[in-house]
């Protein structure tokens, strides 16, 4: 069973070092990442693992966040130049975890029938700090939902194939034999917002980019759109930075009301299984 990871970052340089080292111990043998026009040490960073040998770097210049496109390049890839069984389409700030064991465990004991695994993510809420997102970053909502307020939609990995087509957002694909779903056998720990530079950033590139693809529909990257059309307005996202990284006060009483829930599993997981030297993490926590 051989399990490749598919990764498409743009400005990722706080995160992207521990979720490949993660991936790479939770038995991911090998990542393909598109770099769409980062700006940071994303690059770099990512040819430090090509030179490895465990990742493959690409290079997309377009600036119209094409997603669907650009990930399933990379899942044919995946299965026709490095023979994937099974292809995780991730996002650097996703961190997909097993029900027991490990990945490779989970993936390497999928019944024949099922061609697709469907997993639910949960955010994690900003803790401000000069630390490691994965220091600060303890506590992740009972629900998620998204700014619409309808519940956080899932993602999906999918059986290695030349003929899979990956949907806009990495939550659906088509093209995969058998077509059966099952769900469970993973959950995604999510780090969307780390600190307002970072989703300020975010969101000016992505949002303009989505403006420029016309190919687009209205619907698709809605999120995206009404956080960018926001910051057009307003010329800042401080109203939605402070809604998901609360004062002291209302993080206990987000606590006691069960609103938030204490989730030290990534943080100990990298503890116990990486250096910080690995992870790329500097004194200032950054990398």
């Amino acid at each position: 069973m051989t399990l490749v990871m598919t990764l498409l970052v743009r400005d990722e340089a706080d995160i992207i070092a521990a979720n490949i080292d993660y991936h790479l111990l939770q038995g991911v043998d090998f990542i393909i990442a598109t770099d769409n026009r980062s700006e940071d040490a994303t690059p770099r960073i990512l040819k430090s693992y090509e030179a490895k040998g465990v990742l493959r770097y690409i290079l997309e210049p377009a600036d119209d966040y094409d997603q669907g496109r650009w990930v399933t390049r990379m899942a044919r890839m995946a299965y026709a130049d490095h023979g994937a069984s099974w292809v995780i389409n991730n996002d650097a700030d996703e961190f997909w975890w097993p029900s027991q064991g490990s990945l490779r465990d989970v993936f390497d004991t999928v019944a024949a029938g099922v061609g697709i695994l469907r997993a639910q993510r949960h955010n994690f809420i900003v803790v401000e700090g000069d630390e490691p997102f994965f220091e600060r970053m303890i506590y992740r909502e009972a629900q998620s939902y998204n700014i619409l307020g309808q519940p956080l939609p899932p993602k999906v990995s999918h059986r290695g194939s030349a003929e899979v087509k990956v949907m806009q957002g990495n939550h659906n694909v088509v093209g995969i034999t058998p077509t059966n779903i099952q769900n469970g056998l993973v959950e995604i720990l999510h780090y969307p917002i780390r600190s307002y530079a970072q989703i300020e950033n975010k969101i000016a590139k992505g949002g303009a980019a989505y403006e420029r693809n016309p190919s687009l529909p209205p619907s698709m990257g809605r999120t995206w759109r009404m956080l960018y059309d926001e910051l057009k307005f307003s010329g800042n996202l401080r109203r939605y930075f402070a809604e998901n990284c609360p004062a002291k006060g209302r993080l206990q009483q987000m606590l006691q009301s069960g609103k938030l829930i204490s989730d030290t599993r990534l943080l100990s997981y990298l503890h116990q299984h990486a250096s910080p030297s690995e992870l790329g993490v500097s004194g200032s926590g950054g990398i």
